[in-house]
């Protein structure tokens, strides 16, 4: 797999496997105004998704498209950060998970913007449109449940710490963002950092949470080893087509 092909797959399939997730909470939300939202931001990003995969499956030439890129890889084959593949937990939970990753993919449209690869530039400035939505909607939830009753800054602590180890692995360091920069195709993701410490951690000082000492642990999504959730993830998400090879509507 050449850098360009696994940086492509890299984004795309953390939309996609977002969008999986969030998704989950239609007709569970709390509120039909957030079922509604959540379900948005769920298309929003499968859609960035179905854009950036359908480009990957042009670079990469082998025949295939974005369905199945989506629909017939298996759990290895998956490049995304292993935080958007975490179970989704409470509604607090979901959106602090929403607000640290599209806080990073805001600044990674930003940067992508500008990219020599006319295709993703094209499909980055239309995508930072929506994700700067995505953070206003969940950062405003973060700060509401972490600043507010004794109850939902406990479960918004425990989520932070839970989920926060996790980030690291956005900004650790591959030899295909070498590659891409080089290549003028993409940006280093350990660059995008301190853009995101700027939107994150104002958020999380007004939510009155406290960040977690910083750990060894990074986990390894990104190069293709996943948590133990992916693969039950898959199986519901990939169900249909593998169960009726082929089909279409």
């Amino acid at each position: 797999m050449t850098p360009h092909l696994e940086y492509l797959l890299r984004i795309g399939d953390s939309t996609l496997i977002l969008g999986q997730r969030l998704a989950e909470w239609c007709g569970h939300a709390p509120v039909l105004e957030e079922d509604i939202a959540l379900a948005n931001v769920a298309l929003d990003l499968i859609g960035q998704s179905r854009l950036v995969l359908t480009h990957a499956a042009g670079v990469e030439g082998a025949g295939r498209d974005e369905d199945q890129l989506a629909f017939l890889r298996t759990e290895g084959q998956f490049r995304n950060v292993t935080l958007v593949e975490l179970p989704n937990g409470d509604f607090g939970r979901t959106v602090l998970r929403s607000f640290l990753f599209c806080a990073f993919l805001r600044e990674l449209w930003t940067a992508l913007a500008t990219s020599s690869d006319t295709g993703l530039a094209a499909i980055a400035a239309k995508s930072v449109k929506e994700s700067r939505y995505h953070v206003q909607h969940a950062g405003e939830w973060v700060i509401r449940l972490g600043d507010g009753t004794d109850e939902s800054h406990a479960r918004m602590q425990r989520a932070l710490d839970d989920l926060w180890p996790y980030t690291a692995e956005l900004f650790a360091a591959t030899p295909v963002d070498d590659a891409v920069r080089t290549a003028g195709i993409g940006v280093d993701w350990a660059s995008l950092r301190t853009g995101w410490e700027a939107t994150v951690l104002p958020a999380l000082d007004e939510a009155t949470l406290g960040v977690p000492a910083a750990s060894a642990f990074v986990s390894r999504g990104k190069l293709g080893v996943h948590s133990e959730h992916m693969g039950h993830l898959l199986t519901e998400m990939q169900y249909l087509q593998r169960t009726y090879p082929g089909a279409t509507w």
